[in-house]
């Protein structure tokens, strides 16, 4: 498990504190409220969208707001690009994981899905990108480039995150698989970029079972993001930039 900053726990604690605030005035209040099975899962999950949060837009220097076009771009000809993605629900009780293959056209390659249940947010991302990094390596794909719109995530493997305590299992093994014979690229994807990887990561959630769905054409319902993606539809998106 990673260790804990002050700064985090700092946030754990207020965060902590909050939702005891509300279950409390809730239990008062609506004779229908039941406090969540699990709610430590809740906490995390809460704490790590401040820290991607922080990640994003806490910058040195004056801000401005901008809007930008975000959609997935296609890999270099002779380049595989791996998406992958976590998702959950039942305000955190069940989490999944899913990727996606394609090619220099943004044809479909391949595809897979898994239902984890019960965890956290980020170690969702961490699965779908293990899964997806030891499926490459079994393909023989040489030349990947990874993309997810976990940012901590990246910079955990990209060796740009300073650990307070040990490194995950999952994080040490998506390294070492890195480090093998072949060429990998690492990018932070934004969720509009992500879509498609987003959408089978929670697919992954409507499965009755936790074995690993390899898809070898794409469901139906994909289909439509990918055809946005190879055309190169975009969404808007609001970010700060430092002026």
């Amino acid at each position: 498990m990673v260790g804990m900053s002050t700064s985090r726990w700092q946030t754990t604690f207020m965060t902590t504190c909050w939702y005891l605030w509300k279950w409390r005035n809730k239990t008062i209040f609506e004779a229908d409220f039941q406090r969540p099975n699990n709610p430590n899962i809740l906490i995390q999950r809460f704490v790590k969208d401040i820290e991607d949060y922080n990640l994003e837009h806490l910058h040195r220097g004056p801000k401005v707001n901008d809007t930008i076009y975000v959609g997935w771009k296609r890999p270099h000809e002779g380049w595989i690009k791996l998406n992958s993605d976590g998702a959950c629900k039942d305000l955190g009780h069940i989490f999944g994981c899913g990727g996606i293959f394609r090619d220099a056209d943004g044809k479909w390659i391949k595809g897979y899905t898994k239902k984890i249940g019960a965890c956290d947010a980020l170690h969702a991302e961490m699965w779908g990108l293990y899964l997806g990094i030891e499926m490459t390596w079994r393909e023989h794909f040489d030349h990947l480039i990874v993309e997810s719109d976990s940012k901590i995530l990246i910079n955990m493997i990209s060796d740009k995150f300073k650990f307070n305590g040990n490194i995950p299992i999952l994080v040490q093994r998506i390294r070492k698989q890195l480090r093998m014979d072949w060429h990998v690229k690492i990018n932070h994807a934004w969720r509009e970029g992500n879509r498609s990887a987003d959408w089978l990561a929670n697919f992954s959630i409507s499965v009755n079972h936790l074995n690993l769905i390899i898809l070898e054409t794409p469901p139906t319902e994909l289909q439509k993001l990918m055809f946005d993606d190879i055309f190169g539809a975009c969404m808007p998106k609001n970010v700060r930039l430092i002026s």
